[in-house]
């Protein structure tokens, strides 16, 4: 008896998008690996919440995957952590061609990252295809008491837009199975 090239029956390519240091190689590495990268690295953070200069962040994009199991049938996720730095955008709009989804993460303690969502909102419905689903993810959860966007003010967008809306914490991996069963299922 043969064996199957593949242990899975189908592959669904996601991105990850939104502006630097939001946690998307975190969200990655913890559903992928279930780790984050941030209990290995040092990262400081200045008094107002900003991630500084000399942090190690994404270049370009990485890659990442998990095979789950939804009514039976296998299903390998392709994760692409794209980087959130503008001069890598030229670079990363190539990896949303083919994507069945697409994580647009903020990070619900600093108002800007939730300011540039429009823009990274057009990038994902003019790169992709129209039936990409498309996810606005509020991330650091775990850190509610520094809020600084409020979370019917994010439903709010997300509902006046047609995304699915969650929050999560990649540092605690709450809700973050959730978010790519949620996407299988679509």
């Amino acid at each position: 008896m043969a064996a199957a090239p593949y242990n899975y029956s189908y592959i669904f390519k996601y991105i990850i998008i939104g502006d630097m240091g939001v946690g998307k190689s975190c969200l990655l590495h913890q559903f992928t690996e279930k780790k984050c990268k941030l209990n290995v690295i040092t990262i400081n953070i200045t008094s107002n919440n900003q991630l500084m200069a000399d942090c190690p962040h994404t270049i370009g994009v990485e890659f990442g995957t998990r095979i789950i199991e939804v009514s039976g049938q296998k299903i390998k996720l392709q994760i692409w952590d794209t980087a959130g730095q503008e001069r890598f955008r030229a670079v990363t709009r190539s990896y949303y061609r083919g994507a069945a989804g697409a994580l647009m993460v903020y990070d619900i303690t600093r108002r800007s990252t939730y300011n540039h969502l429009s823009s990274w909102l057009t990038d994902a419905r003019n790169l992709t295809n129209p039936n990409t689903a498309i996810f606005l993810i509020g991330n650091k959860s775990d850190l509610d008491g520094q809020r600084d966007v409020p979370y019917e003010e994010a439903k709010a967008f997300a509902e006046e837009n047609g995304l699915t809306f969650l929050e999560c914490s990649a540092k605690t991996s709450v809700c973050l199975s959730t978010i790519f069963l949620k996407f299988a299922f679509l």
